[in-house]
């Protein structure tokens, strides 16, 4: 049987979104590990399926890494579903409702609200997650903040000369974090302005990750290092986020439709 598919990116942080509003389709880990498989798949980040509306949304969406596990949340995705649809939508996810509408090249997104507390992240026990006191090599510590998806962020003084290639599985799959771990790093350079890279739960180094941008944002502000509004920049380009009246994120970036295409479901098991 085959399927229409669209691919999208966020800042070079790439989609396989596959359009099931219409016709339901059934995806699980290893279906979705082959569609991800740059080599014998399509080829992305994450793969994405836009579901049918419901009486709080106007669609659903599901969201699984390249490693076949299913995650709630992924900023740069929320962004892509108004430029696909082509107009401002709600969406529901695994972590909550998110309003995005359509800007000038991508969206701006409603993330909600940050969430600190130790069990929220979750941790494996309790400690302060402002200032943690643990750390892995250089890195020591991070601030802790869930944002649809649990996240470190560690502020650094220089964050492009990290080995966030050889520390980031190594945090990720520490035993301190039950459900895993993203792992963000930041270099403050103005109140309004900080450098940021993100190894990704799940799918590893990715040029951008929005989720990441919020949670940066949010250690931020908690800690009195950002202003409310900042330019996050990324190895794929930037993001803008802020501070809403009630404490929610919001995230503006671009978002771009590459190419639709169609595929074989019996290619991906």
């Amino acid at each position: 049987m085959a399927f229409r598919f669209h691919k999208m990116h966020g800042l070079g942080n790439d989609f396989v979104v596959i359009d099931a509003r219409d016709d339901a389709v059934a995806i699980d880990e290893a279906r979705a590990r082959a569609l991800a498989d740059r080599r014998t798949g399509i080829g992305c980040d994450q793969v994405i399926m836009v579901g049918a509306g419901t009486p709080a949304a106007d669609v659903t969406m599901r969201i699984w890494n390249s490693d076949g596990s299913e995650v709630s949340a992924c900023g740069n995705a929320t962004r892509c579903i108004p430029v696909l649809l082509g107009r401002d939508c709600s969406i529901e996810t695994a972590a909550g409702l998110l309003h995005a509408s359509l800007e000038d090249g991508g969206a701006r997104v409603d993330m909600g609200r940050p969430r600190f507390d130790w069990d929220a992240i979750p941790l494996a026990y309790a400690m302060d997650t402002a200032a943690m006191p643990v750390g892995w090599g250089a890195l020591e510590g991070p601030a802790a903040v869930n944002v649809g998806n649990p996240h470190l962020v560690f502020f650094v003084p220089d964050a492009t000369v990290v080995p966030l290639e050889t520390l980031g599985p190594e945090i990720e799959n520490d035993p301190l974090f039950p459900e895993r771990i993203n792992v963000n790093i930041a270099t403050l350079h103005a109140p309004d302005h900080a450098t940021m890279r993100t190894w990704e739960r799940g799918a590893g180094l990715t040029r951008a990750c929005g989720t990441g941008a919020c949670a940066t944002f949010a250690a931020g502000r908690r800690l009195g290092r950002f202003a409310s509004r900042v330019r996050l920049d990324l190895p794929g380009g930037t993001l803008q986020l802020e501070e809403g009246s009630e404490g929610q994120l919001l995230m503006s970036g671009p978002a771009i439709h590459v190419f639709a295409g169609e595929a074989d479901w019996q290619a991906f098991g």
